[in-house]
């Protein structure tokens, strides 16, 4: 691979803004200044562009089983969409099946990945099963490859979700492993009796997703967690926060000074609970969990990603398509395939209604789409800033760049875009991977497998560049 000048761009980190040249060599960043003078196999002028760490995606599930069927994005597709939106790293999460021992479960979505890769990837580990399957020992012994984060569901009873009891055995060898816990959480019981209640009354159109998950349980599992994880010792993170209710006990303990963090997704800010009304079953494009909610939760979110009572955007890319996938649910909400696309869009539409209309800066930006998730999930500073020594994942984004996003033109496989038809102005106009062009002018011009498995760092500590690779 050859050396790469980026020359005149307006660097962004998330404490940093200046215009400068970057200089790429050996898939590091290597010199940072003005007007170098150095000799390059590449250059690209970035003058009046902005030059940002690639993105990091903390939440998106490729190529994953769920409800009879399996998202329709695989780790190439995938990939390729992040890629296209300036995405350069992401953690995906490995679903342990019920029986299986994580280290079986790890090698099954590495096989998944192997030849297809086109950014560089994590691993969380999903634990479903603690006393089939994974050993406590087994769970202990992730961080030594890599694997730094668990994720437990509190909800889809019978399917994903835990007891408290495990909950509370995985967060104690966290707090042991140096391991960042995750929760999706929701009050996975008393979701179950609404669900069978609301089947019962012959309510099965898609809305009564979302009004039989009402967000009283999403706050109620979200403290439950906090506490749990108080009493364990163990740091924690919550996923998808959707409204108030979930937002308020992750306020409350972060004012404490309390080990937890909370991210929520682009879609929250964007889609409400009226997308699920919408007639002919058009509404099973917006079934995911949480649900959308009230719009008036979407001001609520805003005011959190900016004053950091919730510190990473992800998009828990799990897609589906509504002809064929989502269709399975076409006479029962609850066989409908939870999840929505979005790998691509984050950027563009956390840039265009976040930074363009004043909500947060272009610096919040990149520390809710880059830095924070990569320093939480043990991949900085290799990751998520531009420094000398980080790897060279670099975004020359233009920011007068008019884009019409519509699943037309995008370039997952599933066949709608939450976002369609909305005009946005700013999009990436060169990605680079560790200093390779992935995408520029609006061609892919890398091949699969140039992405890598990336070994994290333990939970608060950095990772080093030399060992970083498995």
């Amino acid at each position: 691979m050859g050396s790469v000048l980026i020359r005149g761009g307006r660097v962004i980190t998330a404490a940093d803004d200046y215009v400068g040249d970057v200089f790429i060599e050996n898939e590091r960043i290597s010199l940072i200044g003005e007007s170098l003078d150095v000799d390059a196999d590449k250059v690209i002028d970035a003058s009046g562009k902005y030059v940002l760490p690639g993105g990091v995606d903390p939440h998106t599930h490729l190529d994953m089983p769920f409800g009879g069927t399996v998202t329709i994005d695989d780790v190439e597709s995938g990939q390729t969409s992040a890629a296209f939106g300036g995405t350069t790293c992401h953690v995906d999460f490995v679903i342990q099946p019920q029986g299986s021992t994580f280290a079986e479960a790890l090698d099954e979505w590495r096989s998944k990945a192997n030849g297809k890769q086109m950014i560089d990837m994590g691993y969380h580990m999903a634990i479903t099963d603690l006393d089939e399957g994974g050993s406590l020992e087994e769970l202990a012994g992730l961080p030594d490859q890599g694997v730094t984060s668990y994720k437990l569901f509190m909800a889809y009873k019978g399917a994903l979700m835990v007891d408290d009891e495990t909950l509370f055995r995985s967060m104690q060898v966290a707090a042991d492993s140096g391991a960042l816990v995750m929760v999706h959480a929701e009050n996975g019981d008393a979701i179950d009796v609404l669900v069978k209640e609301a089947l019962a009354e012959g309510k099965t159109e898609p809305k009564y997703h979302a009004l039989t998950r009402p967000p009283e349980t999403e706050g109620e599992a979200t403290n439950r967690a906090i506490q749990l994880a108080r009493v364990a010792g163990a740091p924690l993170y919550v996923v998808h926060v959707s409204c108030q209710e979930a937002v308020e006990p992750i306020a409350l303990a972060r004012e404490k000074g309390w080990n937890v963090w909370g991210e929520t997704c682009t879609q929250y800010f964007f889609v409400d609970y009226t997308f699920l009304e919408r007639p002919n079953f058009e509404g099973a494009k917006f079934v995911y969990t949480p649900p959308p909610r009230d719009k008036a939760n979407q001001d609520v979110l805003w005011n959190a990603v900016r004053t950091d009572i919730l510190s990473a955007v992800s998009t828990d890319h799990c897609a589906f398509n509504w002809d064929g996938q989502k269709t399975l649910g076409q006479d029962d909400f609850s066989k409908i395939p939870n999840g929505g696309p979005g790998l691509e869009n984050r950027l563009q539409m956390i840039h265009e209604f976040g930074v363009r209309a004043g909500r947060i800066s272009l610096n919040r930006m990149v520390e809710l789409l880059s830095t924070n998730p990569a320093k939480l999930f043990g991949l900085y500073p290799r990751k998520g800033t531009i420094a000398v020594g980080s790897d060279a994942d670099v975004v020359v984004f233009d920011p007068d760049k008019k884009h019409t996003i519509s699943a037309s033109t995008h370039h997952s496989r599933v066949d709608y875009n939450l976002y369609e038809g909305t005009e946005i102005t700013g999009s990436p106009e060169v990605v680079l991977l560790r200093g390779n062009v992935l995408v520029e002018n609006d061609e892919l011009v890398a091949s699969p497998g140039i992405g890598q498995y990336v070994a994290r760092a333990r939970f608060g500590e950095e990772l080093k560049a030399e060992t970083a690779v498995a």
